[in-house]
């Protein structure tokens, strides 16, 4: 094939896509209250999460499957594990949770990636000898 050949033949490329493989998306997520001494057991902070799934979403939002993975009831920090098709109606009915038990709140969502592993440091926190 000469050079002029090449030229006229239009170049052979193929777009690839990739979605995200991961079936899973973790969340690290931390329970903000007005009254500081407030204590919720990781029993009544998955309820309160599926109470607001509920009332954003109705019973098929209740119905959304995730799972605490882990829960620290001195600081309020949980990991959560959703599906990933759930990760944006789980995200949004956290932002939009605004107060338990008469008293004002709020999740601050502190990290998220569809690998645990990346939940286990924080560059932003990160501090060098």
């Amino acid at each position: 094939m000469s050079p002029a050949d090449k030229k006229d033949k239009p170049a052979d490329y193929q777009r690839v896509v990739l979605k995200n493989a991961s079936p899973y998306h973790y969340m690290k997520v931390c329970l903000v209250l007005e009254d500081e001494s407030t204590r919720l057991s990781a029993v009544d902070l998955k309820q309160f999460i599926i109470s607001g799934l509920k009332s954003l979403y109705g019973e098929v939002g209740a119905a959304l499957t995730f799972d605490l993975l882990k829960y620290d009831e001195d600081t309020l920090t949980a990991f959560l594990r959703v599906n990933s098709r759930g990760l944006v109606k789980l995200w949004s009915s956290l932002t939009l949770l605004g107060s338990y038990q008469n008293q004002a709140c709020a999740f601050r969502v502190l990290q998220v990636s569809p690998f645990l592993l990346a939940l286990t440091g924080n560059s932003r926190e990160l501090q060098l000898d």
